[in-house]
């Protein structure tokens, strides 16, 4: 049976189990008063926390296309047929990601706001729920947002140019103990 076949269901099921555990977990808190509910609305308007379930579905495709770059390279297999595989396996990837995508974005829209939304009623009060609304809605909160992808740019630049040369060579030899260890296990009978 082809690995990836394998992997890629293995990892659906694992996202479905851990998202209906997180679903069990508030299924039993009530819903928030109008006053709260109408500011939980402005903020989940501002902080989509429905992403994260989208990262989660869409995981198992990132990884098995590197983990199929991988197996082929650690077969040794020309660049042609590396190349012809990948693209191959890709049409089955995106094919995955196209159908499971709509799928959970309608569910995560669907059950956000009576699952996240009785989490923050719960864990803020009316004011607190005010700040926060009032903090993601403001100018310095939008211009701070704008400002995110910079500053993560910034201090990766800074930290590449510090440690590059050490990870590197952390790479490189786990890299070459990892593909020795695949190569005599292939070999081995």
């Amino acid at each position: 049976m082809n690995p990836l076949r394998r992997i890629v269901p293995l990892a659906v099921v694992l996202t479905i189990g851990a998202l209906s555990a997180a679903h069990a977990q508030t299924a039993a808190l009530p819903a928030p008063d109008p006053e709260k509910q109408k500011l939980i609305d402005r903020i989940l308007a501002k902080v989509h926390p429905e992403n994260g379930v989208l990262q989660a579905t869409q995981r198992p495709a990132v990884e098995a296309m590197q983990k199929s770059m991988i197996a082929l390279q650690t077969a040794h297999v020309t660049k042609e047929r590396l190349d012809k595989t990948m693209k191959d396996i890709s049409v089955d990837v995106q094919k995955y990601v196209d159908t499971a995508t709509p799928i959970v974005t309608a569910s995560a829209k669907k059950y956000t706001n009576q699952t996240v939304g009785p989490i923050l009623a719960q864990n803020l009060s009316v004011d607190e729920l005010r700040q926060l609304a009032t903090f993601l809605e403001s100018p310095a909160h939008e211009k701070f947002d704008k400002l995110v992808p910079q500053l993560e740019t910034a201090i990766g630049q800074k930290v590449q140019a510090d440690v590059a040369a050490e990870i590197d060579k952390d790479i490189k030899a786990m890299t070459e103990a990892v593909g020795t260890k695949l190569r005599i296990a292939a070999t081995e009978k």
